[in-house]
C-alpha cells in the first residue's frame, strides 16, 4: 500500500543520519563533574533535537553553572567537535542515501545545528556533500525546530511543495516541526522509552533497515541476497553465563558491550559468533528494547546454528553481517512481550544456514573485526 508519493526526501542529521550521540557520549557528564554536578537524564532527553542556544541556556540554568550560556558554549563545543569525526552513519542510512541519489530523488538536509557544524559533520562521510541538493542549518531560518520554518525553506529551495515531501526525523521536536510543515513524516525514534512522543508521525520505524521505498512512491531496493540484506558489520561482545544452551543465549546491556550498535537498531540478523572455548559458529541474532520497567534496556537473543552444547562462563563475540526482518510491531506497544518478540524461528535459522555460506557474508568470518 502506497502511503504517499514523495517528490523529495528531507532528512534531519544528528540521530537520524549520524549517530553523533554515541560518538559524544560522556562529554556532558565529564563537563558537569568539573562543577560537582551530574546529568539529569530525564531533562537531557527532553533537550534532544533542540537548538544549541536554547539547550545551552537551559543547561546553565538547570545545573546552576557559574557560566553564561555563551561561556558554556565556548567551553564545551571544542569537546564535541573533537568527537564528530568518530560519528558513524546509523545502520541503513548509507544504503538509503546512495539508492535515492542514484535514482535522482531530490534530497535535503535540515538540522537544528548551525550550518558550519553540519558541514563539518558531513565532511567526514564519503559522498554525503554530493548527495544533498540543499543543506540548511538553524542559522539559515528565522526560527528553528519545532517551528516548521527550516523544512518549508528546504522544500522551497528544492523546488517542491512541502506537502509532497517525506521528512525523516528521530526527535520529538523534529517530528513536530516536520508535521507542522504539512509534509509526510517518518519517525525513527532516538528515545526508545517515549514512543508516545512520536504518535503524530505518519509512520514509525525502529530501524532505517526497514525503510520501504514503495510506501512513498520511490524506486524499490534490489539488494537483498538469499532473503538477507547485507549490512556493514556490527560488533557485539559480552559474557555468557555457565550452563547456557547454545540454542538460546541471552545477553543484556549489563553484561554486554553495544558500542557499535546504534539505539535505532532492532530486528533479527544473521552473523558469526565466536566463543572462547568453541570457536566460530553461524548465528541468528535478535535484538530489541525492553521497556517494561519504564527504563530502556537492550536485550539480545542468540541461536548458534548446527551447534549442540552447553557453554561455560566465557566471552562471546558477535558480528552481525546481514539483516532478515523487523520484530513484531506489538513489542513496541505491549512491552511485557519482549522475549516473545525476540524468539528466533525455524525460518530465521534456515535463512542463516544458507546465506552465511555466500561470500558476501562468509568473508567476515575470521576477519579483523573480531577482537
Amino acid at each position: 500500500m502506497e502511503l504517499h508519493r514523495a517528490s523529495a526526501v528531507i532528512f534531519d542529521l544528528d540521530g537520524t543520519l549520524l549517530d553523533t550521540e554515541r560518538a559524544t557520549r560522556g562529554i556532558m557528564k565529564d563537563f558537569l563533574l568539573r562543577y560537582g554536578k551530574v546529568p539529569d537524564m530525564e531533562k537531557e532527553e527532553k533537550r534532544l533535537g533542540q537548538m544549541h542556544k536554547d539547550s545551552a541556556a537551559a543547561i546553565v540554568r538547570d545545573y546552576e553553572l557559574p557560566l553564561t550560556p555563551e561561556e558554556y558554549t565556548e567551553a564545551i563545543m571544542p569537546l564535541y567537535r573533537e568527537r564528530w569525526p568518530q560519528a558513524k552513519p546509523v545502520p541503513g542510512v548509507v544504503r538509503l542515501l546512495r539508492h535515492l541519489h542514484k535514482h535522482g530523488v531530490p534530497l535535503g538536509l535540515a538540522s537544528n545545528s548551525v550550518r558550519k557544524h553540519i558541514e563539518t559533520k558531513i565532511s567526514h562521510q564519503q559522498g554525503w556533500k554530493e548527495y544533498f541538493s540543499v543543506v540548511l542549518g538553524v542559522d539559515d531560518v528565522k526560527n528553528g525546530k519545532p517551528s516548521p520554518d527550516i523544512f518549508l525553506e528546504a522544500a522551497k529551495r528544492l523546488g517542491v511543495d512541502p506537502t509532497s515531501c517525506l521528512i525523516i526525523e528521530d526527535s520529538p521536536v523534529g517530528v513536530r516541526a516536520a508535521k507542522a510543515s504539512g509534509a509526510k513524516v517518518l519517525a525513527v525514534p532516538s528515545l526508545q522509552g517515549q514512543m508516545e512522543c512520536y504518535s503524530i508521525a505518519d509512520l514509525i520505524l525502529h530501524s532505517l533497515l526497514d525503510f520501504q521505498p514503495k510506501l512513498w512512491g520511490l524506486p524499490t531496493f534490489g539488494d537483498w541476497v538469499q532473503n538477507s540484506l547485507p549490512i556493514d558489520p556490527l560488533h557485539v561482545s559480552g559474557l555468557i553465563e555457565e550452563g547456557s544452551s547454545c540454542n538460546a543465549l541471552s545477553i543484556t546491556t549489563e553484561d554486554c558491550s553495544y558500542d557499535s550498535i546504534a539505539d535505532q537498531v532492532s530486528g533479527v540478523f544473521i552473523g558469526w559468533a565466536k566463543l572462547e572455548a568453541h570457536g566460530f559458529s553461524k548465528a541468528v541474532i535478535s535484538t530489541g528494547w525492553d521497556l517494561s520497567l519504564h527504563t530502556s534496556k537492550r536485550i539480545t537473543e542468540v541461536h548458534l546454528i548446527n551447534s549442540n552444547y552447553s557453554v561455560k562462563k566465557e566471552k562471546l563475540q558477535l558480528l552481525l553481517v546481514g539483516y532478515i526482518r523487523m520484530l513484531p510491531d506489538k513489542v513496541h506497544k505491549l512491552q511485557d512481550n519482549i522475549l516473545d518478540a525476540l524468539k528466533i524461528t525455524e525460518k530465521d535459522q534456515s535463512i542463516a544456514r544458507a546465506a552465511l555460506d555466500l561470500p558476501i557474508f562468509s568473508q567476515h568470518k575470521n576477519g579483523h573485526l573480531f577482537l
